[in-house]
């Protein structure tokens, strides 16, 4: 069984949802240079993110400029998580942890196994994503799920499978790749980042499954 983040919120109703489908982990998109219709601006994503029960992860995905601004963020934002995108050195992923004192995510390429064993250790868990050139991840491409579970095995750190995951496919993904945790945003959207409370839920279910989709 796989844990589950459904990310990409922007509507506390949307996040109530997730949270009652039983959703271990939400994210709130801010401050990322690609354009999505997911994101919100630090002060809504704070919003959001204050009304997150216990015992669900509050988790703040971001692309920022600079080391400095992922602290400035998380101290406006108030999140339990920190789940970072884009090209980040081992010593810049230390500072955001010490100044932050945060569990911090980093989403990494998976077609790019190298760079994922280099972060070995170095952050909380990484997020194995279909990413962009940019290093954003939220392509709604699948990638090889096998290939994934091979590389999470040998690792230390805990791996997220994120990347064209719905409620039909999540099963098979995570009999696959039997990953920690799975990540799920456009696959359970109806548009424009608004999400379909019928799919997260089946989302949630099925991630506890295997091949058992309802």
């Amino acid at each position: 069984m796989a844990r589950v983040k459904v990310c990409g919120l922007t509507r506390g109703a949307d996040i109530e949802a997730a949270v009652e489908a039983g959703a271990d982990a939400v994210g709130v998109i801010s401050e990322i240079p690609v354009d999505t219709p997911r994101e919100v601006d630090p002060a809504a994503a704070a919003e959001l993110l204050a009304d997150v029960p216990p015992f669900v992860t509050a988790t703040l995905v971001t692309m920022p400029e600079s080391p400095e601004r992922a602290v400035e963020l998380v101290r406006t934002v108030g999140p339990d998580a920190l789940q970072l995108h884009g090209e980040w050195t081992p010593d810049e992923i230390g500072f955001i942890r010490a100044e932050t004192e945060r569990k911090v995510l980093l989403a990494v390429d998976a077609d790019d196994p190298v760079r994922v064993e280099e972060f070995d250790g170095v952050v909380d868990a990484l997020v194995v994503d279909s990413a962009r050139e940019s290093g954003a991840g939220g392509t709604g491409e699948t990638h090889d799920w096998a290939a994934t579970g091979e590389l999470a095995a040998r690792l230390t750190t805990p791996v997220v499978l994120a990347g064209g995951l719905t409620a039909e496919n999540v099963a098979e993904a995570v009999r696959v790749a039997d990953p920690f945790a799975v990540d799920v945003a456009s696959g359970v959207e109806l548009s424009d980042g608004r999400k379909d409370h019928n799919a997260v839920a089946r989302f949630v279910a099925n991630a506890g499954r295997e091949m058992e989709v309802i």
